[in-house]
């Protein structure tokens, strides 16, 4: 790829040498950078780092991954082969827990590998298909998503939104920045005011970057301003992402859960935008694994690494929390508009 050219994906497949390909976030927004994983040590560090991240882009890596691990093994037997790509499949899962398209990718891909595959260069060809198929899917998926969730803004919205579900969240178009571009894209007027997301900025480094890049308007606040911001009147609606949803709560990035009470104070809608694949219909709440990021993330800030707290403090750094589905106002799907409450493993069936 030519030195400066963008991906019109944040992760893709690179036939010419069997590599992964996609976006350093991490360097967002002072570059833009496009990295390869050639190995599943790579793989797992770009997950574990936050380089690659959000739901529906963590399945479609998982996805890449097993592949990749196929193309890497030296097994010649089918039995082999399987065996090399389960061990490198639990070792994917087990980088970020909580986000339940991870491992939903590994298993997709090990499935129809295991069921449809009677040699080794068939096993290899289908798992690296069935990956390719899911990135295919998930943009089109999200674009679903986009035109049923455009329905719910008015004309003049200002919306606010949580860390980043966009396209640096999937393969493209994104889940609830989707919904809010396909709105654009009918012509309505829709302003965006964005959570900065501590401790790692995904609101104000990629998200605020990407509405930039489509030129929407959006406010950067601060994530203790919201309800400031909600009880003036100045936000409209609420949309988020998601990592896991279970019958009874939605999983997203920490502060999610706090926007959700302000809203529901407030009386402005909450929605959560998320793909059919992050529902867990036999998730239990209390057994979901939230996932505890490193202290340094909040000690230091920065690459300069500038103190930010005592080096002595205990430091607890969750990566998510738990929204009650009574917080929320409607699930957008690819399969439509569904308000609680509602049996999700029956929109999974639908």
């Amino acid at each position: 790829m030519p030195a400066g050219a963008k991906m019109s994906r944040t992760i893709d497949w690179d036939d010419s040498d069997s590599s992964i390909l996609m976006v350093d976030q991490t360097l967002l927004p002072g570059e833009y950078k496009i990295i390869k994983c050639k190995t599943i040590a790579d793989v797992c560090e770009a997950i574990l780092n936050l380089r690659i991240r959000g739901a529906p882009a963590l399945g479609v890596c998982g996805a890449f991954a097993v592949a990749l691990s196929a193309t890497l093994s030296s097994a010649k037997t089918v039995e082999g082969l399987l065996k090399d790509m389960t061990v490198a499949g639990e070792t994917i899962k087990k980088t970020r827990p909580t986000a339940i398209n991870l491992s939903w990718g590994v298993d997709r891909v090990l499935s129809i590998a295991e069921e449809e595959g009677y040699d080794p260069k068939l096993v290899r060809d289908i798992a690296l298909h069935e990956a390719k198929k899911m990135a295919d899917e998930d943009v089109e998926l999200n674009k679903k998503i986009g035109k049923h969730g455009a329905k719910l803004l008015k004309d003049g919205d200002v919306v606010l939104t949580h860390c980043n579900a966009g396209k640096m969240a999937c393969v493209d178009w994104g889940t609830a920045l989707g919904v809010i571009r396909s709105a654009v894209s009918d012509g309505k007027k829709i302003t965006v005011v964005a959570c900065e997301t501590r401790p790692l900025n995904q609101g104000s480094r990629i998200t605020c970057w990407e509405l930039l890049e489509d030129k929407i308007p959006v406010h950067l606040i601060t994530d203790s301003a919201a309800g400031f911001f909600m009880a003036n009147g100045s936000v409209t609606k609420v949309i988020v992402g998601a990592d896991r949803i279970t019958q009874g709560a939605v999983f997203n990035k920490i502060g999610t859960y706090s926007l959700s009470v302000l809203a529901k104070e407030h009386d402005i809608p909450f929605y959560v935008a998320a793909p059919v694949s992050t529902f867990d219909p036999a998730g239990f709440d209390e057994a979901v694994p939230i996932e505890m990021r490193p202290e340094d993330e909040i000690r230091y800030i920065g690459k300069a690494k500038e103190l930010n707290a005592p080096v002595g403090v205990s430091i607890k750094n969750p990566a998510f929390d738990m929204t009650p589905m009574e917080n929320v106002s409607a699930l957008i799907t690819e399969k439509g508009v569904f308000c609680p409450p509602i049996l999700i493993d029956e929109i999974i069936i639908d």
